[in-house]
């Protein structure tokens, strides 16, 4: 599988995510978490990193994470690393704590695009009450003290902790007024709905490599052509690493979802069936929902002809309500998965 594209750029602002090496407990203790609080205030100081938004759960931690300069990869490795150093002297033992590489989505943080911004830092400080152990009948969501949202309700977190970008994105007054307006609103999805996240906003965070609108994407491509050789050579590595990642990651939605729509599994098999077949349509609009693969690589993979074809089997897949139940299903799958 193609190996996750690093996006770096000032300014950058990034979901970062990691999980303990195969799906193992890293946070087990108080010192545990402590300690990683403090490893990220230490990287916070020392590369100029700003924080939105985090929380640590029992296995995996995420970050609303802006860096004004261009040094993700150096601040993740210098944390990640001296965190599972001092975890694995702990316990005198060694080996991985985390599993793989962590994941870093660029994500718009523009005002005038406020959208992709907000739903990130509404996934993370929900957390909690997803996996049931905060929030409604399980006591405030506020009470859960490893994320950033006592902080909000406070207004005394650490230095590296800015609090207004998501304030102003919910169009909140910059102050106590505001905070307690953003964390009331937390409070209430987390006591009526579990924290659960809408679907629309769900699909855009799992589905691929930014979070934005097209026109952000263009952004990255051009800006990451920029702070790369400007050579022909460099411009089609990066499309290169574009495109295998989509197709790596379409091609482990397919191998997974086939087996639950009871397709076949062999190239041969699936030229057979109906190129309009109900269930090729629904896994194809769900390529279109999850990655950026295009309608040419999913005509190819699924047998389903020409790629225009495609383009309008998924638009009259949308507008049926079997169908677009089918989809949500899918994606329903693959998010608990």
């Amino acid at each position: 599988m193609a190996r996750p594209i690093r996006f770096q750029y000032p300014g950058a602002i990034y979901h970062v995510m990691a999980r303990g090496d195969g799906g193992k407990a890293v946070f087990e203790t108080d010192d545990d978490r402590k300690s990683f609080v403090f490893r990220l205030g230490q990287v916070c100081a020392s590369h100029g990193w700003r924080v939105h938004a985090w929380v640590l759960m029992g296995n995996h931690f995420h970050l609303l994470l802006e860096t004004p300069k261009a040094n993700l990869v150096t601040g993740m490795q210098w944390l990640l690393g001296t965190f599972s150093q001092g975890w694995n002297r702990a316990r005198m033992r060694r080996g991985h704590v985390f599993q793989g590489r962590y994941k870093s989505v660029p994500v718009t943080g523009t005002d005038a695009d406020a959208y992709y911004f907000r739903i990130v830092a509404d996934y993370i400080h929900l957390n909690p009450a997803r996996a049931g152990i905060a929030g409604g009948r399980r006591g405030p969501l506020n009470g859960y003290k490893w994320s950033s949202l006592p902080s909000y309700i406070k207004g005394n977190g650490p230095d590296w902790l800015v609090m207004d970008r998501v304030l102003r994105s919910f169009e909140l007054a910059q102050d106590g007024r505001g905070r307690r307006a953003y964390v009331a609103w937390l409070e209430a999805r987390a006591g009526n709905a579990g924290g659960e996240i809408d679907q629309e906003a769900m699909v855009a965070i799992r589905r691929g490599w930014y979070l934005g609108k097209e026109t952000f994407k263009d952004r990255l491509l051009k800006l990451l052509e920029k702070t790369s050789q400007t050579s022909t050579n460099a411009r089609n590595r990066t499309g290169e690493a574009l495109r295998e990642h989509g197709e790596a990651e379409a091609e482990r939605i397919v191998r997974r979802v086939v087996k639950i729509l009871g397709l076949p599994t062999t190239a041969d098999a699936m030229a057979k069936l109906p190129k309009s077949d109900d269930r090729k349509v629904a896994l194809a609009a769900l390529l279109r929902d999850r990655t950026n693969v295009g309608n040419s690589w999913i005509a190819k993979r699924l047998s389903m002809g020409h790629s225009g074809s495609v383009s309008r089997m998924i638009g009259a897949c949308r507008k049926s309500g079997e169908l677009a139940s089918t989809i949500k299903k899918l994606a329903n799958s693959l998010d608990e998965a």
